[in-house]
């Protein structure tokens, strides 16, 4: 059973993840081959509090931005 494993800043929605969940999945199976029901993704969600990058914290490095009607 491959596992896939998606650490991501917290805020996707659920069509997102399931987008995404099933993209990897194919390409998975494309790359490796088996069966798509054997493949496995697993989702965390990170604060960006929790997570720095060349010893900044995400939170000041990729402020959170409003999102508009449009989106």
């Amino acid at each position: 059973m491959p596992v896939i494993r998606v650490d991501m800043f917290a805020g996707r929605s659920d069509d997102e993840k399931k987008a995404l969940a099933k993209g990897l999945t194919e390409a998975y199976v494309q790359a490796c081959g088996g069966k798509p029901q054997s493949v496995w993704v697993l989702f965390e969600d990170r604060v960006k509090s929790n997570w720095a990058i060349g010893g900044e914290l995400c939170s000041g490095l990729f402020p959170d931005v409003p999102k508009t009607a449009a989106e």
